[in-house]
Formats: C-alpha cells, sequence, structure tokens
C-alpha cells in the first residue's frame, strides 16, 4: 500500500505562440489502501494529473509524493524504480494485438528478466484473479471490450504494484461490464491492498466504487470530500452538475414540461438514507399545507456502498409556503438542495 500527496502542483503546455495551463495549484492527499476518484469532464486535466502523478508528465512546478519521497528529487534511473510500483490502465486497453493474452500479461515480467516459466506461472495466477484462465491463448481481437480490460488489469498487476492508475478504464465499456469491472478493481482493492485511483467522467462510477472524490475543472480542484458528503452536500456547480447528469434520462423531458406549466415552481432535490424518517414525508407534507408536491423524478443508488434515494420535487410557486416545506422536510432528517439554474441540464 502507498500514500500519494500531491502539493501545489501546476502544469503549464507551451506550444510556439500561446501556453496553456492544464493544472492550476492542485493540492490532494489519497491515504494508503485507498480508492479514491478523480472526476472531470472533457478537457478539465484530469488526465494530464494522473500522468503527473507517475511523472509521466513532469510538473511544471510543485510536488508529487509517494510515501513521503518527492519524485522530482529522483534520478531517472530510481524514477524508473518507483514506477514499477505505479500500474495504469486505459480505456482502449493498449493490448499488443499480435500477442495472445498469456503473452500480454507476461510482457512486463519478461521486460524485467523475468524466465519465461515462471513469467507464465505468475501471468496463469493473475489470469485466475481477473476470471479469464480458459483465454491465455486468445487474441486481443477474439475477446470482448470488458475481457480486453480483465487482460490489461492482470497485466497491469504482473509487477506487483502497490498503486493502480485507473484513466477512463470503464468509458469504451457498456454499464453491466462496468459493474462487473468496478466490482473486480474493489476486490482487487480489498484483497492486495492496492491504492487505486479512478479517473472518470462519469458519476456514476464515482458512486460504485470511491470513498473519495476531487471534482476538477478548468484545471483546478473545485470539491474535494467524501463521496457521500459530495452527493449529499455539493458545494460547487460541477458537482451539482454530475449529480444532475447521473439521474435517469427521463427527468430533463419532465422537469421541462413541469417547469413550462407552472413558472414559479422551485425545484429542489432531497437525500435520503437509512436513517431518514421512514414516515411519508413527501404525502404528509402535502396534507399538513394543503398544497401539492410535483415528484418529477426518484431513485435509489448505491454510494460508496451506502444506499442513498434521491428525489427531485416541485414545490408549490409560492415562496412563503417554499421555504416552510423544506424546513418541514430538514426536520424530518432529508437533505435539501434547491437545483440551481448554473447546471446544465
Amino acid at each position: 500500500m502507498s500514500e500519494i500527496e500531491v502539493q501545489h502542483l501546476y502544469k503549464t503546455f507551451t506550444a510556439k505562440d500561446a501556453s496553456v495551463d492544464a493544472l492550476k495549484d492542485i493540492n490532494l492527499k489519497i491515504g494508503s489502501g485507498s480508492i479514491f476518484g478523480i472526476i472531470g469532464m472533457s478537457g478539465a486535466g484530469k488526465s494530464t494529473l494522473v500522468r503527473c502523478l507517475n511523472f509521466l508528465e513532469k510538473p511544471t512546478s510543485g510536488e508529487v509524493l509517494i510515501d513521503g519521497k518527492s519524485l522530482g528529487s529522483l534520478s531517472e534511473q530510481e524514477l524508473r524504480t518507483v514506477r514499477r510500483d505505479i500500474a495504469m490502465i486505459f480505456q482502449h486497453f493498449n493490448l499488443l494485438m499480435q500477442k495472445n493474452v498469456i503473452d500480454n500479461v507476461c510482457f512486463p515480467l519478461r521486460l524485467q528478466g523475468v524466465k519465461k516459466k515462471e513469467a507464465q506461472s505468475k501471468a496463469r495466477e493473475l489470469l485466475k484473479t481477473v476470471g479469464l484462465s480458459e483465454k491465455e491463448r486468445a487474441y486481443p481481437a477474439q475477446l470482448s471490450g470488458g475481457q480486453k480490460q480483465r487482460v490489461a488489469i492482470a497485466r497491469a498487476l504482473a509487477s506487483n504494484p502497490k498503486i493502480l492508475l485507473c484513466d477512463e478504464a470503464t468509458s469504451a465499456l457498456d454499464p453491466q461490464t462496468t459493474a462487473s469491472i468496478l466490482s473486480l478493481l474493489q476486490d482487487i482493492n480489498k484483497n492486495l491492498g492496492i491504492t487505486i485511483v479512478i479517473i472518470t467522467h462519469q458519476m456514476s462510477v464515482i458512486r460504485e466504487i470511491c470513498k473519495e472524490v476531487a471534482i476538477v475543472e478548468e484545471g483546478q480542484i473545485v470539491e474535494h470530500g467524501s463521496v457521500t458528503e459530495v452527493f449529499s452536500h455539493p458545494k460547487s456547480r460541477a458537482a451539482r452538475e454530475f449529480i444532475w447528469k447521473d439521474l435517469p434520462e427521463l427527468h430533463t423531458e419532465i422537469t421541462v414540461r413541469e417547469r413550462k406549466l407552472l413558472p414559479s415552481e422551485k425545484v429542489v432535490r432531497i437525500v435520503f438514507s437509512e436513517n431518514s424518517a421512514f414516515e411519508p414525508v413527501i404525502s404528509n407534507m402535502s396534507i399538513q399545507f394543503g398544497k401539492p408536491v410535483n415528484i418529477l423524478q426518484a431513485n435509489t443508488r448505491n454510494v460508496g456502498g451506502i444506499a442513498k434515494g434521491d428525489m427531485l420535487l416541485g414545490l408549490p410557486e409560492h415562496p412563503e409556503v417554499q421555504s416552510l416545506m423544506i424546513k418541514y422536510m430538514r426536520e424530518k432528517g432529508l437533505e435539501v438542495e434547491e437545483v440551481k439554474d448554473d447546471v446544465d441540464c
């Protein structure tokens, strides 16, 4: 297990006529043995950040420390040694298409000088770990996307890494396959104690597997905390937008229609868990205040291993009643936040 710390990290790319600040004053601490998420839209800087964690991209300034050791202070030889403890998997798998599955897994071992028989023995153990023992003689072209990613994971584990960096590792996969890969990563984290960093643009991936998350926007961390806290109390526009987009597709059409019917209606999002009140809060509230409440959307999701429900509600168009209803729901143990106009639906 290894701890990662990033201190005041900047990365600027300079071209002939211009420069781009890809990362600006990034500060992070990723605990040893944790599963940590970094989420951002395309171009936000998250992939640059993950490549800085193993110095594939050298920061313009700032420090990356692995177990207290600054990568910037290492010689090239020392850096190569440290990188053996930091494995990566990618969106498009990066397998060697001309080699079969077992040879793909053996490849990093052979580069390290491990004898063929020993490398194959270890590769077979790893293929068993990822559930692909029967595919050792198959070629990548004969595998599904999920199977290719499992081979990539087995190859990444071949050098006994302490850290696994996953750069959009499930973005090319369908939801069911994504779930199976995330489950595999959780098992690897639990059984091997490897620190895992997940880079993604999908909130569903973050809430399924991660305990902590950093949200990156325009090269900066705009929010950082436990996944449960960010899900329940998003503070940044970016966090609210990711949570909003994680709702089922149906919500946009319904909300737009309801807003056209009730232009002064306030839309709020409520979050509840097993610790929330078990009484029918919404229906009781409508009875108490004598006003209907529109349930625009409702869903239950897994957030960091905890069942969390959330709803989008359209409150009556009277501001005083809206305020009283929000107070009522909070008193009943529900988390309530207004759906801001700055969220892009």
